[in-house]
């Protein structure tokens, strides 16, 4: 006898499965990220702008006149800034399909729970590897010159995609809560903003009152620019990497399953 009803989806499916699903619907996001390329834009001007501005209004002073050295410091710490504001975009996205009730018709399909959310935020990656591109070739005309080999550089940006999607699961949980995808904007920007500029991207720790410099010290931005400077200029990578790597997963952790409980609230 036929129905006018959607098969129900089914709520176990086997890890394989479920990867299969996340990266089909991350096909699906890159398809219409490229259909609509402007949404790029901001990954490309962010770091233009923060790298032009800080080097040449702010290096000087900061960098005690040389201009390479503030150089050095800087171009791995914005790298790390750059890909941290980025996430805060697949909240926006995703709050906007919710607007759309384009989860009503992922959870008519038999696809895992969640793939629509490991799809989008798998398909980020795109903007996150244009905006390093756009920043490192901005660099290396303004002057920047690894120091290390392709090896280090090719690791450095592989962390900084892992840094970037596991703290993009935040920026989906609030996502799923909030209502408009500007109060998403709002919100992620007033977490973000202040990890950012209470690290040392800009100004070493060492320059900080001392409250100031003990949560630098700790701050996962801070962790993962030391561990992208030692990647590409030399220097110490195993202790920051391990403190950016502690942050990373304790964050998908936490935030993982709070988005998924409220993607189902939302899709219900």
């Amino acid at each position: 006898m036929s129905t006018l009803y959607a098969e129900p989806t089914p709520l176990r499916v086997s890890p394989l499965q479920a990867a299969r699903h996340g990266l089909a619907l991350a096909g699906r996001g890159v398809t219409k990220l490229l259909k609509t390329p402007i949404q790029l834009v901001d990954v490309i001007l962010t770091p233009i702008v923060f790298l032009l501005m800080f080097v040449y209004l702010f290096g000087g002073a900061i960098g005690g006149g040389d201009i390479d050295g503030y150089l050095r410091t800087i171009v791995p710490g914005i790298m790390v800034m750059t890909v941290f504001q980025a996430s805060i975009g697949i909240g926006v996205s995703l709050n906007a399909d919710a607007g759309t009730g384009v989860f009503d018709r992922f959870r008519s399909m038999p696809i895992a729970r969640s793939a629509p959310l490991v799809g989008a935020v798998l398909a980020d990656i795109v903007r996150y590897v244009v905006s390093l591109a756009v920043l490192l070739t901005l660099a290396l005309i303004m002057g920047y010159r690894i120091q290390t080999g392709p090896v280090a550089t090719l690791a450095a940006v592989a962390l900084l995609l892992g840094f970037a999607l596991s703290f993009s699961w935040l920026s989906v949980y609030v996502g799923m809560l909030v209502r408009t995808p500007g109060s998403v904007q709002g919100l992620m920007t007033i977490l973000v903003l202040p990890l950012t500029f209470a690290s040392n991207v800009f100004v070493p720790a060492q320059t900080m009152p001392g409250w100031l410099r003990v949560w630098s010290e700790v701050n996962p931005v801070s962790l993962m620019a030391d561990t992208v400077r030692g990647l590409l200029n030399g220097g110490e990578v195993a202790g920051p990497l391990t403190g950016a790597l502690v942050w990373m997963a304790a964050v998908v952790a936490i935030f993982f399953p709070l988005a998924m409980r409220a993607y189902r609230k939302n899709a219900a």
